[in-house]
């Protein structure tokens, strides 16, 4: 039995049967009781009105509900599983009239009796096809209530790697188990999105470590074969120390991902304006003479890890530089509400495109392999390092003529307040 109700079908029939079956209990025993408080009473009359009067003794009218007296019987109210009144003291009926008494009384106990009986059986009998009736209809109806959750149980149990495409697609009026299924369905929906992201981060991974590995391979294969002069072997010496830099570059940037990802192990106070004013001394000594850097950098003191912030603003400048053009501005501002934005001028970019620019690897146009050109990673690391830090990273494309990228940070130090329309969560 304990192993029968391990199923949850089988528990709600158990409690939909037995709710049904006191249901239906309470109402016959209603029955019965009402029935039993005026039975005798109602008999009693009936009898007394088809019984023939005593010769010269009529029987008064009879009234239902109320009860008849024999000759030379006392009215007294009639108390339930009584015998009828007996005459009053000080009469003295007629033999015929105690024998009608005696017989009403008789055939009326004995009417009650019977009926009383018969109620009981029938009551009973049908009490019996009732919990019969009620266990198959609580069971019809617990597998009515559990049929989404078999549905849903199924298709997690058939998902894999190679499905994920899937949906329940749930077929139901709005409620619990609608949005049950409708959650089951959106977590599928992001875990879709999470092992596309990882097959393509590693796809393309493998991509960038191919590439430089190929070029090493063919300089020293093509380059350094036979007896190459001195100056064929400068040249090569620097293509592959070239190659060798771009490859440490790429792996130290993975790893900083990889770090970012593992979340903070200490955080202390960080002057995050004071760090972007820093990193923008660097970035305007290498950038174009003609760009324009403009600053606006209020107090903000945010928690968090000194290197991972100074990486996620120096990826930050960097990426407003190596995409500007030519006669740009670039827009470097703090708030004391604890957002940082860097804004930046270039290519019209589509606001659907925005989203994958966060990706690993992903660029706005194919990779040319040329010098300076980056792995790719740079805004990946930034919104990795926001995620760590528990600030929500932002993203919008600026709109023609000027063109490129407008990258927001709230950190959790600052107040959030009402994000202008058109931008992209990225964190």
């Amino acid at each position: 039995m304990r192993a029968v109700l391990h199923s949850e079908r089988a528990r709600l029939t158990v409690l939909y049967g037995s709710l049904l079956l006191l249901a239906g209990g309470g109402l016959i025993a209603l029955i019965n009781i009402l029935l039993r408080n005026g039975l005798y009473t109602r008999i009693s009359g009936a009898v007394t009105t088809t019984v023939p009067a005593i010769k010269g003794t009529p029987f008064p009218s009879v009234i239902p509900g109320e009860q008849v007296p024999v000759p030379g019987e006392t009215i007294a109210p009639r108390i339930p599983g009584a015998t009828p009144a007996s005459p009053s003291p000080g009469t003295t009926p007629g033999p015929e009239q105690l024998a009608q008494w005696q017989a009403t009384r008789n055939l009326s106990t004995a009417v009650e009796q019977a009926t009383l009986h018969e109620l009981l059986v029938v009551s009973l009998v049908a009490l019996a096809v009732f919990a019969v009736l009620s266990i198959w209809l609580a069971w019809w109806m617990a597998g009515r209530v559990l049929r989404p959750l078999g549905v849903i149980t199924e298709t997690a149990r058939r998902l894999s790697g190679a499905n994920l495409h899937e949906r329940i697609g749930l077929q139901a009026p709005p409620g619990e188990l609608k949005r049950l299924a409708d959650t089951f369905d959106g977590m599928l929906d992001r875990m879709e999105e999470l092992v596309g992201a990882q097959r393509r981060f590693a796809a393309n991974a493998a991509h960038e470590l191919r590439t430089p590995l190929a070029v090493q391979r063919a300089a020293a294969e093509i380059g350094l074969a036979g007896d190459p002069p001195p100056e064929k072997v400068a040249r090569i010496r620097s293509k592959l120390i070239e190659v060798a830099d771009s490859s440490q570059h790429l792996v130290e940037s993975l790893l900083l991902l990889a770090v970012s990802e593992e979340g903070l192990e200490a955080t202390e106070p960080v002057d995050l304006a004071g760090l972007a004013e820093a990193e923008l001394a660097g970035v305007e000594g290498t950038a174009p003479q003609d760009l324009v850097v403009v600053r606006d950098l209020a107090p903000l003191t945010v928690a968090g890890d000194r290197t991972l912030l100074g990486h996620l603003v120096r990826n930050l400048l960097a990426n407003a530089v190596r995409h500007n053009r030519a006669g740009g501005r670039l827009e470097v501002a703090t708030s004391p509400e604890g957002v940082l934005t860097v804004s930046n001028t270039g290519p019209v970019i589509e606001p659907g495109d925005v989203p994958r620019l966060l990706e690993p690897f992903r660029r706005r146009a194919e990779r040319q392999h040329t010098a300076g050109e980056g792995a790719g990673l740079g805004l990946s690391i930034v919104a990795s390092i926001a995620r760590a830090h528990g600030a929500e990273l932002t993203a919008r494309a600026n709109p023609a003529p000027g063109g490129g990228l407008m990258v927001r940070v709230w950190f959790p130090a600052g107040s959030p307040t009402a994000r202008p329309a058109g931008e992209t969560p990225g964190a």
